[in-house]
C-alpha cells in the first residue's frame, strides 16, 4: 500500500495515542529511559517514534517547525492532515523537528520568559540510534545518574544553565524515544 498524506495515522486513535502519551510522559519524567513508541506510519524520513509523538501532542494550536530534509511536502501534508498543526518558522515553534545539525543554532528557538517559562520550544531530534551510554545525566527523575547517547554535550549544558528557562528535547530513532528536559544536567561520563 502506498502511503499518502491521508494514511499513516493511528488506526485505533484512543488506544494508540494513550499508549504513546504514557511513553512520552515517562521518558520526560525519567531522563535516560528509552521507550518504544509505535502506531504511526509517517512519510519516509520521519521515524515511527517522531510521527507517533507528533500525532499525540500536536493540534491546530501547536506550531511546528520542520528543519532540513524533514521540511518536505510529504511530511508537511501528513502532519497537517493528521494534526492540523500549522508549519511555522523556528522562533514561533512550539515543536521543532529535524536532524541535530539541521536544528542548529538553538538560539533561534523560544526559551520562555521569567513570567511564562513554559512558553519555550520542544525540539524533536531525529538520530540514527539511541543508547543508554555516552553522556551522564543527573537531576529530577534520575536516581543517582543515568546515561544517554546525545549528539553533543555543550549545547545541552548551556541549555540546562538557563533553567527555569530553556528548551526541552526529545530524541527519536526508529520506534525508540528518550527525552532531556531542561532540568537535567548532562556531564561527560568519567573514564573508568
Amino acid at each position: 500500500m502506498e502511503l499518502t498524506a491521508l494514511s499513516g495515522g493511528f488506526e485505533n486513535t484512543a488506544h494508540q495515542s494513550a499508549t504513546a502519551f504514557r511513553a512520552i510522559m515517562n521518558v520526560m519524567a525519567r531522563p535516560g529511559v528509552i521507550e518504544t513508541v509505535t502506531g504511526a506510519v509517517p512519510p519516509k524520513g520521519l521515524s515511527t517514534a517522531a510521527g507517533s509523538l507528533l500525532l499525540t501532542l500536536c493540534d491546530p494550536e501547536t506550531g511546528v517547525h520542520l528543519a532540513g530534509e524533514l521540511d518536505s511536502e510529504p511530511v508537511r501534508d501528513w502532519l497537517t492532515f493528521h494534526t492540523g498543526a500549522p508549519i511555522v518558522a523556528a522562533p514561533q515553534a512550539d515543536f521543532a523537528l529535524g536532524a541535530w545539525d539541521d536544528l542548529l543554532p538553538l538560539t533561534q528557538y523560544a526559551i520562555g520568559t521569567d513570567q511564562y517559562p513554559d512558553r519555550s520550544a520542544t525540539l524533536i531530534v531525529e538520530l540514527p540510534a539511541l543508547t543508554q551510554s555516552g553522556v551522564t545525566l543527573t537531576g529530577p527523575g534520575i536516581r543517582d545518574s543515568a546515561q544517554l547517547s546525545l549528539p553533543a554535550l555543550e549545547p545541552f549544558r548551556l541549555n540546562a544553565a538557563l533553567f527555569p528557562l530553556g528548551c526541552d528535547f526529545f530524541f527519536t530513532a526508529g520506534d525508540k524515544i528518550a527525552a532531556l528536559p531542561r532540568t537535567t544536567k548532562p556531564e561527560p561520563t568519567p573514564c573508568m
